[in-house]
């Protein structure tokens, strides 16, 4: 999509991003103000896209000229609601791109503050960031936004089959050329009838492992290290087999045994740590640690020869947080933070460590297992997911993995051959360099998806789904509940209705 902007609109963008870093300044007025306006407005300076050529202009033809933080407040907060609402009509990924740019500026901003922002900056940038989410309406109903405002019956039904098939519930964001779409539906808690909240946080799963791939790529790019070399020369204290590659872990074929468990030749499921059932319920808080999980799989016969199969494995993507550590010096939730997270304004979106608690509002999910003969149902909304480090212990939003995922497929995270390379399907499972890429055939005329969807161990479920040019997304959070019924035998039959309804416009072949 394209953005054509008039001069006032112009004007309401600078009013909106110079004035939020204005009003943080005076809200710390007990501090420095001119230096929390000044690392603010350097920070704006540096966005990218539409929205960056138009702050680069710097605040050409803005007149804060409020006497009061009240009076500045006045015209500044209705401004982000404005700038957001007028983007998302034309563009949804540059209206996440200048939220992005703001919510950077305000942490720039807040950093210049001595210490913890004091109650007052915090309390306005709770205001700021509010005021920027404006314009994406509260309930589970459709955004009115670049299509005719009205709601999207096929996606509300698509949303309820979810539910219908034995889903708690399930949280929604859709953006393609019609603008932006969020819904949910079924309940927020077992008992209770709330709906899920739209902008819920949730257990991704191994949506992780897009994260964590991207991160490597960027070192890739950096020069930092190189995809086909041998992870044991950065990783010697393992004893890996020296032909397994970087490129092989993204690519799940390194022939490294699963440690959440794997299929033997029969086709039965063999457990490896306590991942599934009773033993994981049980289990759930226990803390983990990344060299532990790596050398438990090591301590298993691999898959096969490094390169001669494919096989998906969490092993893979343990081991890649463990290369990202050595070679940085830095932390795998550091790095995340410092080349993902914070510059793309990802506020919903972290790595947990030992911490099972999800830091925000959120669903709750429910695991269903046999104890002794008898089927028991508990809330699994806490959960230590140490145990699938780099592999599927996230916590993020629709929004968040919307943002993430349009700005990766958009060439903001990764040169152009890295991303090519990340979309190029590869063996039995399709599977690029972090990344499923699916053909949907010819009753959806040819169309190309690329997706990495998760589940945590129990009770949570993540989509995120894509055109390869991030123009067309959907992100959603799942729960299940208490249904006597398998999510695993439901879950591809709800999705492929919601696939062709996003992606082919409903046909169904």
């Amino acid at each position: 999509m394209s953005v054509a902007l008039t001069d006032q609109d112009k004007l309401t963008l600078r009013t909106a991003a110079y004035g939020a870093v204005s009003l943080l300044a005076a809200a710390g007025a007990a501090g420095s103000p001119h230096k929390v306006a000044t690392d603010g407005s350097l920070a704006l300076a540096s966005a990218t896209g539409p929205v960056g050529h138009v702050l680069a202009e710097k605040p050409k033809g803005v007149n804060l000229d409020g006497k009061s933080v009240a009076a500045i407040a006045d015209q500044v907060l209705p401004a982000l609601t404005a700038a957001m609402s007028l983007l998302r009509k034309q563009d949804p990924a540059e209206a996440d791109n200048f939220r992005g740019t703001v919510v950077v500026a305000l942490e720039a901003a807040a950093r210049t503050h001595q210490g913890e922002p004091s109650p007052p900056m915090a309390e306005m940038t709770r205001k700021i960031i509010k005021a920027l989410d404006g314009a994406d309406g509260a309930d589970g109903a459709a955004v009115p936004q670049a299509g005719a405002g009205q709601d999207r019956p096929d996606l509300r039904e698509a949303i309820e089959t979810f539910v219908a098939a034995g889903f708690a519930g399930i949280q929604m964001r859709v953006h393609d050329e019609r603008g932006e779409w969020v819904g949910s539906a079924g309940v927020r808690k077992l008992g209770e009838a709330a709906k899920p909240s739209p902008n819920g946080l949730f257990w991704v799963g191994s949506t992780t492992k897009t994260f964590v791939a991207t991160l490597v790529l960027q070192l890739v790019a950096d020069g930092t290290i190189k995809l086909d070399t041998p992870v044991a020369d950065h990783l010697p204290e393992l004893g890996l087999d020296k032909r397994i590659t970087v490129r092989m872990l993204l690519q799940h074929t390194s022939g490294l045994y699963n440690y959440t468990g794997e299929l033997d030749p029969e086709g039965t499921f063999v457990p490896g740590i306590p991942a599934v059932g009773k033993e994981w319920v049980d289990n759930r808080f226990h803390s983990y640690r990344p060299e532990e999980l790596v050398r438990f799989a090591l301590s298993k016969p691999a898959r096969f020869e490094p390169g001669a199969d494919q096989s998906y494995s969490n092993s893979n993507y343990t081991l890649a947080v463990l290369l990202i550590e050595k070679v940085t010096g830095r932390s795998y939730d550091e790095e995340m933070q410092r080349r993902i997270l914070r510059p793309l304004g990802l506020r919903d979106t972290l790595v947990p460590g030992d911490s099972p608690e999800i830091p925000g509002p959120h669903a709750h999910g429910y695991y269903r297992y046999e104890d002794a003969g008898e089927w028991k149902v508990v809330d699994v909304s806490r959960q230590n997911l140490s145990l699938l480090v780099g592999a599927g212990d996230m916590i993020s939003s629709t929004r968040d993995l919307h943002m993430f995922f349009s700005a990766l497929l958009g060439g903001r995270l990764l040169p152009e051959p890295l991303l090519a390379a990340m979309r190029k399907p590869h063996g039995m499972l399709g599977y690029g360099l972090g990344l499923f890429v699916q053909d949907l055939g010819p009753d959806c005329g040819g169309r190309t998806i690329v997706h990495h969807n998760g589940g945590a161990p129990g009770g949570y479920g993540a989509l995120m789904i894509s055109t390869p040019d991030g123009s067309m997304t959907l992100t959603a959070g799942l729960t299940t509940g208490d249904a006597d019924v398998d999510p695993a035998q439901e879950f591809p039959k709800a999705l492929d209705r919601l696939i062709k309804d996003v992606f082919c416009g409903g046909q169904v072949g």
